[in-house]
């Protein structure tokens, strides 16, 4: 059960409409590493989670991602905003504009909508852990793209909290990693999936 605090994690407030720079930032709601994925990823991983540390762990951090989809979505909203129809033609957003207006719609940079091919949950504890870990960085990698191309600091100081998560949450996975190899044989962690194997890992005393 979650409880819905009605004000964003960190504040957005951008004064200057840039539609050509919310088509990149768009891809971090939509694309292939952005935080829709990265929500459905862990909220769905966390099912077959057989340590209570982990699967607490991707619910704090599948919820926590939820709520950066609300903050792209308002840096996108703002970015987006009481456009003219010669911003929309200079700037490069009309073929968005064509299909969705100034709605929020997942969709990558390269207009490619979102689809759950992006992420996976493949009922193996540390399968699912390194794509965790490799999906943080490539975040991470994104959000530094964007602030190479934004100049605005209205813009560049939400980015930056989101790539400040971003790596928190990498550490955070390689905690978790931690925590399952030291309940597994140390001889050799993929002996066995003990998201599936019975008596999996379980030392003997």
């Amino acid at each position: 059960m979650w409880q819905y605090e009605k004000k964003l994690q960190y504040p957005v407030n951008i004064k200057n409409p840039n539609p050509k720079l919310a088509m990149a930032i768009i891809s971090q709601l939509g694309g292939p590493d952005g935080e829709l994925a990265a929500s459905l990823r862990y909220l769905n991983q966390r099912y077959s989670m057989p340590y209570d540390e982990v699967k607490g762990l991707l619910t704090d951090i599948g919820t926590e991602e939820l709520a950066h989809v609300e903050m792209i979505s308002a840096i996108l909203y703002q970015l987006t905003r009481n456009l003219s129809i010669d911003d929309i033609k200079k700037s490069g957003f009309d073929t968005y504009f064509v299909d969705h207006t100034t709605g929020i719609y997942p969709i990558a940079a390269s207009g490619a909508p979102f689809t759950a091919t992006y992420f996976q949950s493949k009922g193996d504890i540390i399968t699912d852990l390194h794509e965790n870990l490799a999906a943080e960085q490539k975040a991470r990698t994104t959000y530094d793209n964007i602030l190479r191309l934004a100049d605005d600091p209205d813009v560049r100081d939400p980015i930056k909290f989101l790539r400040e998560r971003e790596i928190v949450h990498f550490q955070r996975f390689g905690e978790a990693l931690r925590i399952t190899q030291d309940k597994l044989n140390a001889k050799n962690f993929y002996a066995c999936n003990p998201s599936f194997d019975k008596n999996c890992g379980k030392k003997k005393r």
